[in-house]
């Protein structure tokens, strides 16, 4: 009975976590990790907003004239509203990163889309005026129901492009040479604006935003214009964007 139950539970994980890991990266199916664009590419920033290191993020992407993707946390929307309407007037695309920083794989799917996704949907909306349907769950991780369930409401979006940039051992300069090297026509590149989620150094951001800076000086010489996500997988929308 024992091992039947274990059995059982092994088969359970699987189904519930496993199955769209594979489904989701190694497939890709469901999800968008690559843009329809050719030679533009997309920034996405991950788990801000932070009141130390988006208001010099925001700066910078001002500075050099770039949109980018935010998937933001919605507890940290609540407690700096002014940065969400800072990113929402300055063009910048606002997405989901959850209301806490919570691995979906432990939470039952409609635990996830009540209480971390759609309240954090609503929190932006009532900052901003304008829903979020972009989704990018933390770690990029799905369960079943997540990959079947929410996707009739959201995008999930993931990347093609990740450099370790919440890790203070990651300097500028290898953040540099590392995304100048992959970051190709149809990128979706994950980068993140705050250093105090689990596993992230707090000092990180700001490495990666000196290297971003270095980054964004020479890109023009691979030919390739900086989108935000929705853009990025929409030739039309870059249509009337560019007219």
């Amino acid at each position: 009975m024992i091992r039947m139950l274990i059995i059982l539970s092994i088969d359970v994980m699987i189904l519930y976590m496993i199955v769209p890991f594979f489904f989701t990266r190694i497939f890709r199916w469901g999800v968008h990790s690559k843009g329809k664009v050719k030679m533009g590419m997309a920034l996405t920033f991950d788990d801000g907003p932070d009141p130390m290191y988006t208001p010099v993020l925001l700066d910078l992407l001002q500075e050099y004239g770039v949109q980018a993707t935010f998937f933001v946390l919605g507890e940290k929307a609540e407690k700096y509203p002014e940065l969400i309407r800072r990113m929402h007037r300055e063009g910048h695309q606002i997405g989901i990163h959850n209301y806490t920083h919570t691995l979906n794989w432990v939470s039952p799917p409609w635990t996830i889309r009540r209480d971390q996704v759609d309240r954090t949907a609503n929190i932006v909306e009532q900052i901003t005026g304008e829903r979020p349907i972009f989704y990018r769950p933390p770690w990029g991780l799905l369960n079943l129901g997540d990959l079947f369930f929410m996707r009739k409401s959201y995008q999930i979006v993931l990347w093609s492009v990740m450099v370790g940039d919440w890790k203070s051992t990651v300097s500028a300069e290898q953040l540099k040479r590392t995304l100048l090297n992959k970051m190709k026509s149809g990128s979706i590149v994950v980068l993140h604006d705050s250093g105090d989620t689990f596993g992230a150094d707090e000092e990180a951001p700001g490495h990666m935003i000196c290297g971003l800076k270095e980054v964004l000086k020479e890109i023009h010489k691979k030919g390739l214009q900086c989108l935000r996500v929705d853009e990025l997988l929409d030739r039309e929308t870059l249509l009337q964007h560019n007219n």
